[in-house]
């Protein structure tokens, strides 16, 4: 009955072992597959992360999968984000495909209430992400963008300075 409350001293060395061996695996990969694997700029990339996360937790507090096959499901996964990450850098149409577009939530002061229930969110959730951002009047607001990530940008400034089209470059602005 106390089993599913305690555990034998050899599972507690079991499972940091694991955890030794399975993240010491984590970081040789991450170290060769390069920065972008926690990076979260796409949808891929935070799925990886997912991924990587239920594959470390899988391996470190059961006996199967081993350490050799949860080090190389996480191989396989960073392997997969990268080749992805190569298919959307040199194939334009693959990208359209598997990558969302940002789009223009705000636009100064005008809150566009339309893509907001095209996206599923609420004004509730917008002003929140403002609130985030140090935002304290709309007027501040240049553009709250909802990025391909799920994030929401906010920029804003004190003064009426412009922001750079290469800022905005590629995010929908109407829809």
């Amino acid at each position: 009955m106390l089993d599913w409350i305690i555990s034998d001293f050899s599972d507690v060395v079991l499972v940091g072992l694991s955890t030794l061996g399975v993240f010491s695996i984590l970081v040789l990969f991450v170290r060769i597959s390069g920065l972008r694997s926690f990076a979260k700029m796409s949808i891929i990339d935070f799925a990886s992360t997912i991924a990587i996360g239920s594959v470390l937790a899988s391996t470190i507090v059961n006996k199967n999968p081993s350490i050799l096959l949860g080090g190389l499901a996480v191989g396989f996964i960073l392997l997969y984000q990268s080749v992805f990450a190569k298919l959307i850098n040199r194939f334009s149409f693959f990208d359209g495909l598997v990558t969302n577009q940002p789009v223009v939530l705000m636009e100064g002061e005008q809150i566009n209430r339309k893509v907001l229930k095209d996206v599923n969110m609420s004004e509730a959730d917008l002003m929140a992400k403002l609130r985030e951002a140090n935002v304290i009047r709309l007027s501040q607001v240049k553009y709250a963008v909802l990025e391909t990530t799920g994030d929401v940008s906010v920029l804003h400034s004190e003064n009426d300075g412009t922001v750079d089209d290469v800022i905005l470059k590629g995010v929908c602005r109407s829809k």
